[in-house]
């Protein structure tokens, strides 16, 4: 399993936590220092649509000029500017053999980490 997120994200530390909690391993990506690719965006947006891949309660999304907000109209839009500012991607994405987990729900991670 792989979580994507940034370190310093209270969301992605509580999953972390989780996780180590109840030994299920996993390997971390920190998009903010490693980035993140449109296919990789592509292959989620496949998933769960693009629309919910963006954290439009954060602060990122709150910062961005009116214009930029308006102009996010369709994947490749929304792709174009989280490749600039990854901080606009909902945190944690899980991949998991199943598919991919947004945001921390431990009711959910039960359901389909644990069984």
């Amino acid at each position: 399993m792989k979580v994507y997120g940034i370190k310093n994200c209270n969301t992605v530390s509580k999953t972390i936590t989780w996780l180590n909690e109840n030994n299920i391993e996993f390997e971390f990506h920190d998009y903010k220092k490693s980035g993140i690719s449109e296919s990789k965006l592509k292959e989620w947006a496949d998933q769960v649509g693009w629309e919910a891949l963006i954290n439009k309660r954060g602060t990122t999304w709150k910062k961005l000029d009116a214009e930029t907000q308006i102009s996010i109209v369709s994947p490749e839009t929304a792709f174009a500017v989280i490749v600039q500012k990854t901080s606009l991607i909902k945190r944690p994405i899980l991949e998991t053999s199943k598919g991919i987990l947004l945001g921390f729900e431990e009711s959910v991670y039960r359901k389909e980490l644990i069984g």
